[in-house]
């Protein structure tokens, strides 16, 4: 990590998780048939950065990795992709996490991770932070995974204390239960969360997790209610729902054909922020978020399938004429 008095102004910081992702070239079939696969960088808060880096925000991400070649790789990436990883360090004797998946288009993408004996994003430890980035960002985006272990779940917290839910600070509800011993401890450390963001989004799932409602409407009132000022709930081919205390927008979805919609999240978030920057209605936000989104989900890979601005307006251009 970085000394306190180190970094610069950026306009999105994200925390969290990175991988290796080893994806199979040949889909329909398991792992055990493919002959095939490709590496990409990945993993949710990394996938994020590289989404923004995409529509000209500078971003960065805060995560570790192995001091291997894998951990040389993301760091060659990150710079490629044109995300800072001025945040990003090695752990000793821990290996950088390597992801697979299968692929079954439309909507089965099992998920086998590489994480043992213990993820480096995952210790990420609070007095190394960089608190004057952290609260200079003009968005800092986490992830519910890095509030699975210690000590990156007590670092968490620290920077939100250090961001006093400055407007921007965003809890995306990435739940993943093989990183958790219940689904009833997440509840418990996104509940302490939620009063330290102004913005949650997730799916139907994660918000039952998170809240204990999987219905939109009443998923977004309980958001509220713990205190965020905004909560977005994706409902995948029914659209996203948003929510503040004077404003409720529903966005129907922007339908293609899935080749793999493990990144879909990923690139709605990365556009959720260049969208906020941008000071757009919510309803433009998000209309331009369901087609990232949605653009991504068309592509094998996370990372490097994130859109620019002009794709992501050209389909809006079009969805318009028609």
């Amino acid at each position: 990590m970085n000394p306190a008095n180190s970094g610069s102004d950026y306009d999105l910081i994200t925390i969290g998780r990175v991988s290796v992702d080893i994806y199979p070239l040949q889909y329909g079939v398991g792992l055990e048939d493919v002959k095939t696969f490709r590496k990409f960088l990945g993993g949710s808060a990394t996938n994020v950065a590289c989404a923004g880096a995409k529509y000209g925000l500078k971003s960065a991400v805060i995560t570790r990795t192995g001091n291997d070649p894998f951990g040389k790789y993301i760091h060659e990436e990150l710079g490629r992709l044109n995300v800072s990883d001025e945040f990003v360090s090695g752990v000793a004797g821990l290996p950088t996490p390597v992801v697979f998946c299968e692929i079954f288009p439309p909507d089965n993408f099992p998920l086998y991770f590489y994480r043992e004996p213990k993820a480096p994003d995952l210790v990420i430890n609070g007095e190394e932070l960089n608190l004057a980035a952290i609260k200079a960002a003009k968005i800092y985006w986490s992830t519910v995974t890095g509030l699975s272990q210690e000590p990156s779940r007590s670092a968490h917290h620290v920077a939100w204390d250090a961001r006093a839910r400055k407007v921007h600070t965003i809890l995306d509800l990435d739940y993943r239960p093989m990183f958790w011993a219940s689904a009833k401890d997440a509840t418990v450390e996104i509940e302490k969360a939620l009063g330290k963001v102004s913005i949650a989004v997730g799916n139907k799932e994660e918000c039952e997790v998170a809240v204990g409602e999987s219905e939109p409407m009443r998923a977004a009132d309980a958001l509220l209610e713990r205190g965020v000022e905004l909560a977005i709930v994706k409902q995948g081919p029914k659209g996203v729902l948003a929510k503040t205390r004077d404003e409720v927008v529903e966005v129907p979805p922007y339908l293609v054909e899935v080749v793999n919609g493990l990144g879909a999240g990923d690139g709605f978030g990365g556009a959720l922020c260049y969208g906020l920057l941008q000071g757009w209605p919510l309803r433009r936000i998000l209309e331009f978020a369901n087609v990232a989104g949605a653009i991504v989900a068309t592509k094998l890979e996370c990372s490097t399938a994130m859109p620019n601005l002009a794709e992501v307006e050209a389909v809006l251009a079009t969805m318009k004429d028609n």
